[in-house]
């Protein structure tokens, strides 16, 4: 189908008159999955220019969602296995990081729909600058609740697993619980997403068909809806139709 002109606007019009923000996912993962590849097809000399185009893409994204009343909106942006990159790559990114937590701060939309910013993951393996605009953004927002924002940075969902299990073991040893009182209920409340519902639907574009360590305890009963499109060319359909493909669906969380 060519998406062009008004058979595009019909197109788009008519998948939003299928949309309900009753059934809408509460929470929404997304994998940001494409961006290097999106580069190289565009013909950018470096990768980075895909993340760069992909940041630009974020905000867009974001306010489709809280139109269509998503609640909680997690990003998965950066993992603790992308540290293993090239050097340049890495400081690119971590220098877009650093701009898109600043501009957040400044954003109306954010301060509009009330949105509570956090960064999840092992934080503190970030550069200063980036912990210090994280700090920043988290703190000017810590008293929305309308909306949350979880930007996975630095994130694993092994290591998630491997700091909670950590926490709850110096639990024990200083004799604050007993292992018998492990139940799931205890390692939740360890975990970085700790006091928000677990993920309805996760999103991953570029066409790959994996969770790469996305969530895993959370995503237990999430939805899944692989995007045959690079995160930088997202576009409004692309969102609308996983919400329509989650609204569509039978959840029955194995009963």
């Amino acid at each position: 189908m060519n998406f062009a002109g008004p058979v595009y606007r019909l197109y788009e019009y008519w998948l939003y008159k299928q949309l309900s923000k009753e059934k809408a996912p509460r929470h929404v993962g997304i994998i940001l999955d494409g961006n290097r590849r999106y580069a190289r097809e565009h013909g950018f000399d470096v990768p980075w220019m895909g993340h760069h185009k992909g940041a630009q893409k974020v905000m867009e994204v974001l306010r489709i969602l809280w139109e269509a009343g998503v609640k909680v909106c997690t990003l998965y942006a950066f993992s603790v296995e992308n540290f293993q990159r090239s050097n340049d790559e890495v400081k690119e990114i971590m220098t877009i990081a650093r701009k898109k937590f600043a501009d957040v701060i400044g954003d109306p939309d954010v301060h509009r729909h009330k949105v509570r910013i956090k960064a999840i993951g092992r934080v503190d393996l970030l550069p200063p600058e980036v912990r210090e605009a994280i700090h920043k953004a988290e703190t000017e927002t810590e008293n929305y609740t309308d909306h949350i924002l979880n930007v996975a940075i630095g994130y694993s969902g092994r290591a998630e697993l491997v700091d909670a299990v950590r926490a709850i073991g110096q639990m024990i040893k200083a004799g604050e619980i007993s292992p018998s009182d492990v139940d799931e209920q205890v390692i939740e409340s360890h975990l970085y997403t700790n006091g928000v519902p677990d993920p309805d639907l996760i999103i991953r574009t570029s066409g790959e068909e994996r969770l790469s360590g996305f969530l895993l305890w959370q995503s237990a009963y999430s939805e899944l809806y692989f995007a045959q499109v690079y995160w930088p060319a997202v576009r409004r359909i692309d969102i609308w139709r996983a919400l329509r493909s989650y609204e569509r669906r039978s959840r029955r969380f194995g009963k």
